[in-house]
């Protein structure tokens, strides 16, 4: 009993230090956009695939030693092949979206925060699967709006800047990522099912690098710390801790935990980049964020929290 304890209270744990190493990738990122989107992401999705690469096997054997003898089940290479193609397509339209947005006068803050919204456009998509949206979603969807009026709008300029822009189109394909990553997550095995769709997403990008952008090794090589970092923390790493941390964390804990990366990205950007957000932006910040715990949160009792 005591140790069944102890894992669930690794859960959030490990939900948390996900957040905080994807909420300094966005550090990683904006500092390393000079390089070329599809070349930075690109190379790091590539890497990230690799690190995981290694553990598929491992995984595989783990996931078949609870099993009950003569019930393991085989490696289902078509099925993985086909949802991490999918899926990584998908990885590579919303990743390259969210990278470009750095190429822009923008804050690591802000991509992070805009970024979130997609914790409300997931439980929104549900009209379109003939579901109920719950009101606390509604009330999520119109404080995300009204932050983001805050965030993005500048005083007397009803124009929205394309960093902004970018950010916003990023959240919408993410929300479609982690909607399809749902269709087929519990078909594969999330180890083999992400490493494929990172060398995807990866691969793609490295073909759209060539032809859009002109990489240099020299200029790499300059770019490696946030490389690494990208492709193997924020990828590998919190990959790993975020699956653990999600199966011994409920649902609507693990997604409110792991959001938190807005806030890092704020915090991180301010302590090494330091970026400056506007008291106009901030309360942009603040209210985007309720927003978004908003939508992760169920009032009504005897109930599962859905979305």
């Amino acid at each position: 009993m005591i140790h069944i304890r102890e894992k669930k209270a690794r859960g959030p744990v490990f939900c948390i230090l996900a957040a905080v190493i994807w909420g300094l990738s966005f550090v990683a990122q904006k500092s390393g956009a000079s390089l070329g989107t599809f070349t930075f992401n690109g190379i790091r999705m590539v890497m990230g695939g690799l690190v995981l690469l290694p553990l598929v096997p491992v995984f595989h054997k783990l996931q078949n030693k609870n099993k009950e003898p003569g019930k393991e089940t085989g490696f289902d290479f078509k099925k993985t092949a086909f949802s991490g193609t999918v899926c990584g397509l998908v990885l590579f339209v919303a990743s390259n979206l969210q990278q470009h947005a750095f190429t822009f006068d923008i804050t690591a803050g802000k991509v992070g925060f805009i970024t979130a919204l997609y914790m409300i456009l997931v439980p929104l998509a549900g009209l379109f699967a003939g579901r109920r949206i719950k009101l606390n979603v509604w009330i999520a969807l119109a404080l995300g709006i009204t932050g983001l009026y805050f965030l993005c709008i500048r005083k007397g300029d009803y124009s929205m800047g394309r960093g902004e822009l970018f950010s916003l189109l990023c959240a919408f394909m993410f929300a479609a990522h982690i909607l399809t990553v749902d269709r087929f997550c519990n078909e594969v095995e999330p180890m083999a099912f992400s490493c494929t769709q990172f060398l995807v997403a990866g691969g793609v990008s490295v073909i759209f690098m060539f032809i859009f952008e002109k990489p240099d090794t020299a200029e790499i090589l300059k770019y490696v710390p946030q490389l690494l970092y990208t492709g193997i923390a924020s990828t590998g790493i919190a990959f790993t801790l975020q699956v653990f941390g999600q199966k011994y964390t409920e649902p609507a804990v693990a997604s409110l935990l792991m959001c938190l990366e807005s806030v890092f990205s704020a915090i991180f950007g301010r302590l090494i980049l330091h970026d400056v957000m506007g008291t106009r932006a901030i309360i942009g910040c603040v209210i985007m964020f309720a927003g978004v715990i908003l939508s992760q949160t169920d009032f009504s009792r005897g109930e599962e929290k859905i979305g």
